[in-house]
């Protein structure tokens, strides 16, 4: 017949499972602590986590230059798409992306800025509707679109966008 003091294991048996199990859920709260303070920074931007300004811009023909910075306390990431925006209500007035692949993406905190350029008319014609708004969002974030005043009266004929870039130069919509 077997003792039960002879089934468990000896004091200094006990001491050592004890520290390894201390250091496996120290290093378990180690990485998901780390885990959670990586992702916490590391979050896609909204479109209520950033301040917008709107300027017009002479080169290409003219365009309007997007400034997008986060609002105090916040860091976020803008994905490199092109921002949703339109100078109506109708489908032809939405901007189309000017660029054919996803940029990189910009992190934005502080005095950090994002730039997008969209060029209100693509068409080599007379036509178009005349807007004096812009309504924009960020792509995938439409229920909370701003409207931004433009700083002057644009004519829009199908227009496009450039995908968010962290250097202004990069943001010029080119059209064909």
């Amino acid at each position: 017949m077997r003792s039960r003091f002879a089934a468990r294991p000896s004091r200094p048996a006990r001491l050592a499972l004890i520290a390894v199990a201390a250091v496996a859920l120290t290093a378990t709260a180690t990485v998901n602590a780390t885990a959670d303070s990586r992702s916490s920074t590391a979050r896609a931007c909204g479109t209520k986590d950033l301040n917008f300004k709107v300027s017009s811009e002479t080169q290409a023909g003219g365009y309007l230059l997007v400034t997008a910075k986060a609002k105090s306390g916040v860091t976020c990431y803008l994905k490199g798409v092109f921002p949703s925006a339109s100078f109506g209500s109708s489908a032809d007035t939405e901007v189309a992306p000017a660029e054919q692949a996803v940029s990189e993406n910009v992190t934005l905190s502080g005095s950090t800025a994002a730039y997008a350029g969209i060029n209100p008319k693509t068409t080599n014609n007379d036509f178009g509707k005349e807007f004096e708004r812009l309504h924009l969002s960020v792509a995938g974030d439409e229920t909370n679109s701003i409207t931004l005043n433009l700083p002057e009266t644009v004519k829009v004929d199908r227009p496009i966008a450039t995908n968010w870039h962290a250097d202004p130069a990069e943001a010029v919509p080119f059209s064909d």
